[in-house]
């Protein structure tokens, strides 16, 4: 997908933009995703930071050690707590926004799931997705 997106939190306080293409639509089942989600797995949409532009507010980081043993740094909105992105030391120069904060998200179609090992017994990865035990390297 190259059309501009628009995405925010809940509350409207910080809003962004994405203007370049979507490099891949991620689903994550780690432990970290599950709690950072409250749900049973997280999602992550890999853009190019180049093409990443918070248009309002100014979002709360702080870095934390995922699963992998690498660094990530979270930004949030400091009024909500809604999640928008992620930063991490592995994928420089990338962005990874959490796609359920998109105005549309219509068109979500993740491309692969991440540390299937840890995910909940009752979900169903569809047939034929390409999938990982752990962090692909």
């Amino acid at each position: 997908m190259t059309a501009r997106l628009d995405g925010g939190c809940q509350c409207g306080a910080v809003r962004y933009e994405v203007t370049g293409p979507v490099r891949r639509l991620l689903v994550c089942h780690c432990q970290d995703c599950q709690r950072q989600s409250s749900s049973a797995f997280g999602m992550t949409m890999l853009v190019d930071a180049a093409d990443f532009r918070l248009t309002r507010g100014t979002v709360k980081t702080f870095t934390s050690v995922a699963a992998s043993g690498r660094s990530k740094l979270g930004a949030f909105c400091p009024d909500c707590g809604t999640r928008i992105y992620h930063k991490t030391e592995w994928r420089k120069g990338m962005v990874s926004v959490k796609p359920g904060t998109l105005d549309d998200t219509s068109w979500l179609r993740p491309a692969a799931h991440l540390w299937t090992s840890r995910k909940q017994p009752w979900v169903v990865i569809p047939e034929g997705s390409e999938r990982h035990e752990t962090q692909p390297r």
